[in-house]
Order: C-alpha cells, then structure tokens, then sequence
C-alpha cells in the first residue's frame, strides 16, 4: 500500500467516526437498515431521540399519531404491507402499555416491528423510586411481548444494538424487536465510529435428507391438501407451483390468503378445507401452526404431515411431523419442487372435482347473503392489488370464508390474538407504506372507536385512507351470544354512536354514508377517486352467523396418531 492511499485510509476512517449523541447514532442506523419512517408520540423521556428525528428530517420521516397505540398499529400495519421492518416510538410506561396490544398483534403475526421505546434515568432503573412513567421490571415486560430485547447504554453501542434487533427480527420466525433507551442516555454524546450497512443475508442451509424424504412422501401420496398462513406470504409461486404440479388444493384462512389467487379453482376457504382434511393422505403445511385443523378436525395414523417452518420449534409443537423443513418458505419450496419432479407419480386432474366442490360451498355461503353482497360490492371497487384492512365484525368473520383474494399482503387479518379494534389505524399505516394503492379499513362500530382518534393523524398526514364503519350499534358477536347463549340477557354490548359521517367531517375528513350494497360501491368509488381520508357509515342491522362455516367438528380421529 502506499503512503499517500494508506493516508486516504486513515482521513476516511476519521471521517466515520463522529461526536453523536446516542438519538443521533440510533437514527443513523435505522436510516443504514433502510429504516426511513417512524411512527411516534414524542415525551419528554425521548425528548432528544425525537431532536435527532428533526435533525435527520431531510431523510427521516416522523408520522406522529394521537395514541400511543395508534402508533404502534400504524408500524404493523407497514410491515404486515410490506414484509419490510418498520419502526415506532413511545414514552416508558403508560406509553409502552398503551403500545402492548400492537406489539402482542405483532408478536403474533410474526410482524417485523421494532418499539423504540424510553426510560426512566439510568441510575434509578430497577430501584422503584417512582418517577415519572417508571414501571417495574420494563424490560422483563417488554421481553415478554417481542422476540428480542435490549437496553442502549452509549451512543457508541447503539449502532449494534439496532443492527442485532433488525437482524434478530429477520432470524428464524420473523416478530417484534425492542430497544429502551434511558431518558439522560439519549441526549449523551460520545464518539461513534463507522456505521455498517446491513450485513448481507446468510446463505440459506438445507436439509437435502428431509428435503428428499418430503418429496417422496408428496410424490407418491394421491390427495394431497397444502394448508398455508401468514410465513407463505413470499411464496405464492412456488405454493403455486407445488398446486399444480400435486393437484392440491390449497387451503388458506386469514393470514394466508393471497398466497393462491383466489380465481384458481385449487384455493379453497375453511369449510372445504375440512373436507379435505378429512380425505388427505398427506399435508404440506407452509407457514402456519396448523393449530384448528389438528385440535378442531382431528389426527390419526393415516394422515401424514410435511411442515415447513421458519422457528424449529414450531413443527412439533402439536403433533410431530412426517418430515420439517427449517427456514424461509420460498427457497426451501423451490428446492422440494426441484426434488419431487423426479420422483412425482402422475395423477389425474381434480378440475372437475374442485368446480363441484366450489359450486357447492356457493350455495351453502348463500346463508351470509347480506355480508356477502356487501363483499361483492367492496371487490367489485377495489382494484387487485389494493389491500383490505379486516376487523373482529360480521362483515370481517364471513371476508375471512369469501371475500377473494388476488394477491399475496392485499388481506391483512390480525393473526390469533383477533384483538377488537386493531383495524383503523392498522390500515392507516398500511395505506401510509403503501401510498400507490388505495387501502381500505373494514370496521364495526364497536371496534372503529378504539382508533378513530386517529382520523385526525389521517388528516394531518394526509394519509388518503378509505374507512367503512357497519354499523349495528352494538358489540354484535357478543350480543349474539348473549341471546343465544344465556337466555338474552344481555349486558354491556349496546352502544351509544356518533353520527359517523359528522364526526369524520369535524376531523375535516370526507364523511359518507351508504344505506345498501349498492350506494356503497357509488361511495366507494368515489372514495377511491378522490385518494383522501374518507369515512363510509354503512347502517346494518343483525346478520346471519357466520359461525357453522369457521368452528366444525371433527372429520378424522378414529384411529389414534
């Protein structure tokens, strides 16, 4: 090396190394991890995190909402849209509190959000001396929500730190992250030296044993069903693919749906995926705990299942499998397809079979008309890749059974906490991370009112979000259940409402309101014309129970696993 490009060397490494503070240092990396929004709540513990917001304004953006779990859905909601990692940022206690529901959604959607999240000062963490917003044991809390924890002690760590929780939230079973940071630890300066880009992702690993052993068993099996959830995402071609080539049909049930096209007579919904749960002599289950088919439809010895499976603990977690592939789904799919093309046994086309079975499950579905019509007209106005924001209401439990689905990340369904009221500002952060293509929000009255607060973050942002409110004027499942259930004595499930349509229009938002199917496709229309936050209030009365279609007894079992 010479003297003069050994002296370039050491001014750039110089140059790398900066006086920052420990806000500052973290901004830096999430902005190197490709990081570029943050959804927040600024206070006075992350009062000089949010000063390194404003300095990085130029290339950072901070969506502010008016509830800590306003915040927190929002990061979801970008990440469930993008199957990128996202970011938000909330005060120590009540804050994180306020946050714990989204973040739990996460954990339980496999959701790469990572919390950014204060502390009381440093010194008196763990000593319960009661200041402000202190709570005990945060990050014994905290651990408990996300799959990795950490506290940021110096500017000069915090690069790593960040780094090692996007890492860890792409590692394994995708999930939640978090970082605290003490209130008098944010504004410290020190020198911080270079900040890395992301390491590249490691070359994937394959069990080729298994991967023949799977291939095999697929190969020579004559009815095989492919179950997928919310870790088949990216991996629509290949579990396309393997559709045809096995003649499966494929059943998918919230978090997997889009990964098969709808259109393809080979996507099945939850009762039909019963049937053949009961007739398969081999499962390719891709990215899903398969817990109701196994508790709910039952096991035995002539039903063989084949896992694939980000976490290596997951496969076994109920019934241990024929075979389990460990890692992401699309590759190691790829290399099963490659593995059964050369030991596949033909079999004759299930087409005819698969149009009977649909033609059926039709005319069965026909009981949830009213839901139904409304569905037929929200797709008829949303385009195909735009994205429906489901919620714990009538319309979302039968969207889940017959609203089709085109495209992988366009129905985002809130995994199995299925916690009422996740839905507006979810879909809020989806349209946000997703400005080409109109989003809209599926709400009843009960669950819109824990995020319409945010309506205003919508304006303020100008985050064009279409929200349609159903509403019944009461917590109508719960209802439902009571009448059914306990002799209609009915406690705590009527509401008192707002008028919809003005209450969106004192925000400054568009309020509409359709009274059938068919105003709401006018409305709609309109809504996805103008690209800007609009609030639909649909008035409905009770609807049919969606419940025979989505809780079925058992079709297998005789014959113990």
């Amino acid at each position: 090396m010479s003297k003069k490009t050994a002296k370039k060397g050491r001014k750039t490494a110089k140059a790398a190394t900066a006086d920052m503070s420990t806000g500052e240092a973290t901004v830096e990396a999430l902005l190197a991890h490709g990081i570029a929004t943050v959804y927040a709540l600024p206070g006075v513990h992350n009062d000089h995190l949010f000063d390194a917001f404003a300095r990085a304004s130029d290339r950072l953006r901070v969506v502010h909402a008016r509830h800590e779990q306003g915040a927190a859905y929002m990061a979801l909601g970008a990440a469930l849209a993008t199957g990128k990692a996202q970011a938000y940022s909330v005060v120590p206690g009540p804050g994180l509190l306020n946050s714990g529901a989204a973040l739990l959604t996460a954990y339980g959607m496999n959701a790469p959000v990572l919390a950014l999240i204060g502390q009381i000062p440093a010194g008196a963490i763990g000593h319960d001396q009661g200041h402000l917003h202190e709570i005990r044991d945060q990050a014994g809390i905290v651990a408990r929500l996300v799959d990795h924890s950490a506290i940021i002690n110096t500017p000069a760590e915090a690069p790593a730190k960040v780094a090692k929780a996007i890492r860890a939230m792409a590692t394994g079973r995708p999930g939640p992250a978090a970082l605290e940071c003490a209130i008098d630890v944010w504004g410290k300066r020190d020198p911080v030296g270079p900040i890395a880009p992301p390491a590249p992702p490691r070359p994937p690993t394959f069990d080729h044993d298994a991967l023949r052993k799977a291939a095999k068993l697929l190969g020579k099996s004559k009815r095989v069903l492919i179950v997928v959830g919310g870790g088949a995402q990216d991996a629509s071609r290949e579990v396309t693919l393997l559709s045809d080539m096995l003649q499966a049909p494929v059943l998918s049930y919230r978090r997997g749906r889009g990964v098969l096209d709808d259109r393809n007579l080979f996507s099945v919904n939850l009762p039909i995926g019963r049937d053949l749960w009961g007739e398969a002599d081999a499962v390719l289950a891709v990215g899903t705990r398969l817990l109701n088919p196994m508790t709910q439809w039952g096991m035995d010895r002539d039903i063989r299942i084949v896992r694939v499976d980000a976490d290596k603990d997951e496969p076994a977690r109920l019934h241990k499998p024929a075979v389990a592939l460990i890692g992401d789904a699309a590759p190691i799919l790829m290399h099963l397809i490659d593995q059964l093309g050369r030991v596949n046994e033909r079999r004759a086309s299930r087409r005819d079979e698969m149009l009977a079975r649909q033609a059926k499950m039709r005319a069965r579905l026909a009981k949830l008309a009213p839901q139904l019509a409304f569905l037929d007209a929200i797709r008829t106005e949303l385009p195909e890749d735009g994205i429906y924001v489901d919620e714990v209401t009538q319309i979302g439990f039968a969207a889940r059974l017959a609203f089709p689905v085109y495209k992988p990340r366009t129905f985002l369904s809130p995994g199995f906490q299925d916690n009422l009221g996740w839905g507006y500002a979810t879909a809020l952060g989806a349209q946000h991370a997703r400005p080409e293509v109109p989003v809209l929000s599926i709400n009843g009255d009960g669950g819109f009112m824990y995020t319409s607060n945010e309506l205003a973050t919508a304006m303020r942002h100008r985050i064009p979000l279409t929200a349609i409110v159903f509403t019944d004027g009461a917590f109508g499942n719960v209802r439902r259940i009571q009448e059914e259930q306990f002799g209609n004595r009915l406690i705590a499930c009527d509401l008192a409402n707002p008028d919809f349509v003005k209450y969106a229009e004192s925000f400054g938002a568009t309020g509409r309101r359709a009274r059938n199917p068919a105003e709401l496709r006018a409305a709609l229309k309109a809504s996805f014309a103008a690209r800007e936050p609009t609030l639909i209030e649909v008035p409905v009365q009770a609807m049919p129970s969606p419940w025979e279609f989505i809780h079925m007894p058992p079709v297998r079992g005789a014959k113990k696993v």
